[in-house]
């Protein structure tokens, strides 16, 4: 990859943190009600699992300089989960504790881990399909 292509994802990824950020923390009373569910599921669980699904790939794309192995892809695979779940977790918490306008949701931290696992997931297999094909 490039170094221009690589300035370009850290900085994407830059920008995907601060929205998950203002996101979690920002007050969004003014805005209409969405309907509660979405397919059956509860629409604030569908949107925390979409929030959170991009993270493994963008980590991929701005700090992977394309992994040669599968041990190596299979540790930053872990770490991205790692760095994920500390992410969500901490959003989580924030909301519990710092803030009188939201409440922290372990179900929430659920609907976050699911996608950040299934990312991390899709994320090793298309490295290691990557590495197979070199």
């Amino acid at each position: 990859m490039t170094r221009g292509l690589n300035i370009f994802f850290r900085i994407l990824f830059f920008v995907y943190l601060t929205g998950v950020l203002l996101l979690c923390f920002g007050h969004f009373e003014s805005l209409p009600s969405a309907p509660h569910t979405l397919l059956g599921l509860p629409t604030d669980k569908v949107v925390h699992f979409f929030m959170f699904l991009p993270f493994p790939f963008l980590a991929f794309l701005a700090f992977d300089r394309f992994t040669e192995t599968v041990k190596a892809s299979l540790l930053f695979t872990l770490g991205s989960f790692g760095m994920g779940f500390l992410l969500a977790l901490g959003t989580e918490l924030g909301q519990a504790w710092l803030t009188d306008y939201r409440s922290g949701d372990p179900w929430d931290l659920v609907a976050d881990m699911l996608a950040i696992l299934l990312g991390c997931i899709l994320v090793f297999i298309l490295d290691v399909r990557k590495q197979k094909k070199a």
